[in-house]
């Protein structure tokens, strides 16, 4: 028996998504919907087939604010096409992205080249949405981890020193801002066999390119040799050895924030009675992903988020400790 939108979507919410479906498709019935994340409580994402087409169906908190990051990003070919969006009812309909994984359809060294040409598309558009200081930003969520003592001890204290090596150094008052996406995960990639899309962009707005830049790479630029590549298309050729610094030293933050969030998701999603655990040794990035190549660990549990984060303030670590950190600090 198939899904109907009465038995996946709550009845308050049922006649605004009926007028939704009306308006983009000049009818309200489906052929099929299915979950394919969140629930009723909270923001969720469908996938549903419409006269014998499938699209997406994302339902967010209603708002009455609307960056329109994704009417820009859709227009300009970097995210699916959008059908029809209202904030302040939160509903958006786009394309659905038969996602084929990325790493199967290019090589390492195309996905870097594909990676950056997609994110210099992003920050070539019109920067129109205000964003936040973004050394205030990292610093309140620093502090605020510090002082919560969710997870402490050396490995702790080392990342937020070296961070304040990297705060009194770093170029905060750059008033070049891009249009930035803030989270390219590998969560918020599709690729459709050819190319690759970028989805989510709640969190969009005008930033620093190293952001985007640092995050991206924290994910899928494994080597200095892809890193020279990376950033020698991104920039067209005119790197030099400041922007090496930049893009260095945001990689250490950009993991130890990463790592922040993901604890603190980690501590949401513990078992009720269950002590988190403070042992960091062993916790790297390679330990991880052979624990999750034998289906030993998943992202969507407590155990896989927790060891996720360790390892990212490790790498961090790893990597401040390194003469390469104390280099690319003196040049910034």
């Amino acid at each position: 028996m198939e899904n109907t939108l009465n038995q996946l979507i709550s009845e308050s919410r049922l006649p605004a998504v009926e007028a939704a479906l009306l308006q983009t498709f000049r009818s309200a019935a489906i052929d099929k919907i299915d979950l394919l994340s969140g629930g009723l409580s909270g923001s969720a994402v469908y996938k549903m087939i419409v006269q014998g087409r499938a699209y997406v169906l994302k339902l967010d908190a209603p708002s009455i604010h609307d960056t329109h990051a994704l009417e820009e990003t859709s227009k300009a070919g970097i995210a699916p096409r959008l059908y029809f969006r209202e904030a302040s009812a939160g509903i958006t309909i786009t394309d659905f992205i038969e996602s084929k994984p990325i790493r199967q359809v290019f090589t390492p060294e195309k996905l870097v080249s594909e990676l950056a040409n997609t994110i210099r598309s992003i920050h070539t558009l019109p920067c129109h949405i205000p964003g936040h200081d973004l050394q205030q930003t990292i610093d309140g969520m620093m502090n605020n981890f510090l002082q919560t003592k969710v997870l402490a001890g050396p490995i702790i204290e080392e990342c937020f020193t070296h961070y304040l090596a990297i705060k009194q150094k770093y170029p905060w008052d750059d008033p070049d801002k891009v249009f930035s996406h803030n989270d390219i995960n590998p969560g918020n990639l599709l690729c459709d066999g050819v190319r690759l899309w970028v989805i989510d962009w709640d969190a969009a707005f005008s930033n620093d390119k190293y952001i985007d830049l640092a995050t991206a790479a924290n994910f899928f630029v494994q080597t200095e040799e892809q890193e020279v590549e990376f950033l020698h298309i991104y920039f067209n050729g005119a790197v030099d050895e400041h922007k090496r610094a930049r893009f260095y030293t945001m990689r250490q933050i950009s993991r130890i924030i990463y790592g922040i969030l993901l604890v603190q998701v980690a501590v949401r999603n513990k078992p009720a009675g269950q002590q988190l655990d403070p042992e960091m040794e062993g916790k790297t990035l390679k330990a991880f992903g052979e624990k999750m190549a034998a289906g030993q660990l998943s992202m969507a549990t407590y155990e896989g988020q927790l060891m996720y984060g360790k390892a990212q303030m490790n790498e961090a670590v790893h990597q401040m400790r390194s003469s390469r950190f104390t280099r690319e600090l003196w040049r910034l």
